[in-house]
């Protein structure tokens, strides 16, 4: 049996992990639903449909995504489930892979299936609630659709979330209690400075600038009206690699180098 990776001994370890903490897994994920069938609700009734799935979509899959990928690794709270957990018959790789495929991979697919159905109960809901005869049906009916996975505003969700549930992942080695309150205001603190310091940078580099989005964006005033300038497309596409597979693969990679460290 190899004595870094064996997939009867990760299953061992996953179903240890899940039913050992049933509550707080499923209750944290049943939280994250329960927040995003909310917002959707609200959102929908102050502003429509599209505000309520952007809003509903990142709440739930980066808000509630990422403080399971806090707790998953939250064995350090205590000395005694620390010393379990590092006790445990299992490789590093495996304790590792264990948080990876509950926070990375079966919360994502998870949390898209409640979307979709919870969002194909909306819209549905709005079509049948319209007036077949009225002038305006076949306009009212396409201008609600369902909520696409795959175009630009989802991306940036997934970009996101593997970046922030990457940094909460790490983060919750490092800190044994309340490391989701850490973490966070650390992350909120560094992203500020990151984007004054980006638009300190483009105000030394630009005039009339009005303000810096980070990384790819700058609004200049021209007169009085506002200009955007963006990078070149090839600058812009790196930036794309380093934030959607650099960054999140060197947070992911470097938990798992956190974790050989609390074995030793």
């Amino acid at each position: 049996m190899s004595n870094t990776f064996n997939i009867t001994r990760m299953g061992w370890l996953l179903k240890k992990t899940v039913l050992e903490r049933p509550a707080q897994l499923l209750g944290l994920t049943l939280l994250s639903f329960l927040l995003s069938f909310i917002i959707y609700f609200l959102v929908k009734v102050l502003s429509g449909f599209e505000e309520a799935q952007d809003a509903a979509f990142i709440t739930g899959l980066i808000g509630g995504g990422c403080f399971l990928a806090s707790f998953v690794n939250g064995h350090f709270s205590s000395n005694a489930s620390g010393s379990s957990f590092l006790t445990l018959p299992a490789s590093q790789f495996e304790k590792w892979l264990c948080g990876v495929i509950i926070a990375g991979i079966c919360y994502i697919l998870l949390f898209l299936l409640f979307f979709r159905l919870m969002d194909m109960a909306f819209v549905s809901a709005y079509h049948n609630s319209l007036d077949v005869h009225s002038v305006f049906y076949k306009q009212q009916y396409e201008a609600v659709n369902i909520f696409p996975f795959n175009e630009f505003i989802a991306k940036k969700v997934y970009m996101m979330y593997f970046n922030f549930a990457g940094i909460m992942l790490l983060g919750s080695l490092y800190f044994n209690k309340a490391a989701f309150i850490k973490v966070a205001l650390i992350t909120c603190v560094a992203c500020v400075g990151l984007f004054l310091l980006n638009i300190l940078i483009a105000q030394f580099s630009l005039p009339n600038v009005q303000t810096a989005f980070p990384y790819f964006m700058v609004w200049l005033w021209v007169g009085k009206q506002r200009a955007r300038l963006e990078l070149p497309e090839g600058t812009l596409r790196a930036i794309g690699i380093l934030f959607q597979f650099i960054i999140p693969v060197f947070f992911w990679g470097l938990s798992l180098l956190r974790l050989r460290e609390k074995e030793f």
